[in-house]
């Protein structure tokens, strides 16, 4: 049995989140060896002693977990409902291109606007996406 479209780009997003996740305890383990950060500077959280290029990883990956979580409700539910189309199969394409493409920003060069414009874009998909949901239950 093939998965349906609409779930694709969930399992799509999913899988990055977990490659970004990968991320945290290599840069950690990396830092702790080289005696850059100590145990206690995540004791509640990541600490100010935590280098930026330690914690961004982490920061990834909760941005990963924020906004994303209103693009698996609505994914699921289009399945839910039966009411995924092309059209919402190719916005939710559109949302985890851009969800990959702000974190690769953040993880390599991290240029604050670039991020943003990512950011913005990934959310009027978003946003598309929620309004196609409720059009299709309205009509």
């Amino acid at each position: 049995m093939n998965a349906p479209g609409i779930l694709l780009p969930l399992l799509a997003l999913i899988g990055w989140t977990l490659l970004v996740l990968l991320l945290i305890p290599f840069h950690r383990v990396r830092a702790g060896m080289a005696g850059r950060i100590q145990v206690n500077d995540f004791l509640y959280g990541e600490s100010t002693r935590v280098p930026p290029d330690v914690a961004i990883p982490n920061r990834a990956y909760m941005n990963l977990l924020e906004a994303p979580v209103l693009f698996y409700a609505v994914g699921l539910m289009l399945f839910v409902t039966q009411t995924a189309d092309s059209t919402a199969t190719t916005l939710a394409w559109a949302y985890v291109g851009l969800r990959i493409v702000h974190s690769l920003i953040h993880l390599t060069y991290n240029h604050v606007l670039h991020r943003l414009a990512a950011f913005a874009l990934s959310n009027a998909v978003l946003l598309l996406l929620w309004l196609k949901l409720a059009l299709s239950l309205l009509g």
